[in-house]
């Protein structure tokens, strides 16, 4: 019931932009202070402001959630205590990645382990799906990635189809990623690590979502947007886009 309410709620709210200004409830504040999270986590807070990540995408207790390309598991640890006991975070690691795993099995594993929340869905990123109906699912700072080459051969259609058949109705589809140029589309994912919003808004769309929301919290002006994202000048503080899609009730 929970759930559903927040849904409706979400499905009245007009399309907005800006910088989350609501108090940061205290399961997200229990969740940032797990003992649990690693120091090198807690240390990229300031630059990846989680607290407003959560509270825009709405994640509550007791919901179902997805980690789509969770890298080191930042978020999938943040998630795990957010939902809590009585809600469930699958992180979906995708196969065309275990190339880049030092040992055999990718690293969000022994995350995985350390949360009786959490489970690992290993698979073809052309193969997502999740057993059950979720509320939200999330991939930051990595759709760029599915366009490139050690990606291939992820079909993004097939993806955010896949996303939207894994969603219950009023579902939340978050896309968190590096901002390019306007008009540049996907010609700097594969060498500068950034997209066109544009890109990704149209592709979401297509897969039948409403875009709903747009975060400001992660802009940075400063950012020309022509540089890789690792370069050091800007590491830690490009200028990222935060869109909220949302699968129709009906």
């Amino acid at each position: 019931m929970m759930r559903h309410c927040v849904f409706a709620v979400a499905a009245a709210v007009l399309l907005t932009t800006g910088i989350v200004a609501a108090p940061v409830p205290s399961y997200i504040r229990t969740a940032l202070a797990d003992p649990a999270r690693p120091q090198a986590d807690v240390q990229r807070d300031a630059e990846r402001k989680p607290a407003d990540m959560l509270i825009f995408a709405g994640i509550k207790p007791g919901m179902h959630v997805m980690d789509m390309i969770p890298g080191g598991g930042y978020f999938t640890r943040i998630f795990a205590k957010a939902v809590g006991p009585t809600g469930w975070v699958y992180s979906f690691q995708p196969t065309e990645l275990d190339h880049f795993s030092k040992d055999k099995k990718p690293a969000i594993y022994a995350v995985a382990a350390d949360y009786p929340n959490v489970s690992v869905i290993h698979e073809s990123i052309n193969k997502l799906s999740a057993p059950e109906a979720l509320d939200v699912v999330w991939t930051s700072q990595n759709y760029h990635d599915l366009k490139d080459p050690f990606f291939a051969p992820a079909d993004t259609a097939l993806v955010n189809k896949a996303v939207y058949d894994a969603l219950r109705p009023g579902g939340i589809y978050i896309v968190l990623d590096h901002s390019a140029p306007k008009g540049s589309g996907i010609s700097d994912t594969d060498t500068l690590h950034r997209i066109d919003e544009a890109v990704v808004k149209k592709e979401v769309e297509a897969a039948g979502f409403k875009l709903i929301g747009e975060s400001n919290v992660l802009r940075n002006p400063k950012d020309p947007r022509t540089i890789k994202v690792f370069d050091p000048s800007i590491r830690g503080h490009t200028d990222q886009f935060i869109l909220k899609f949302q699968k129709p009730m009906k």
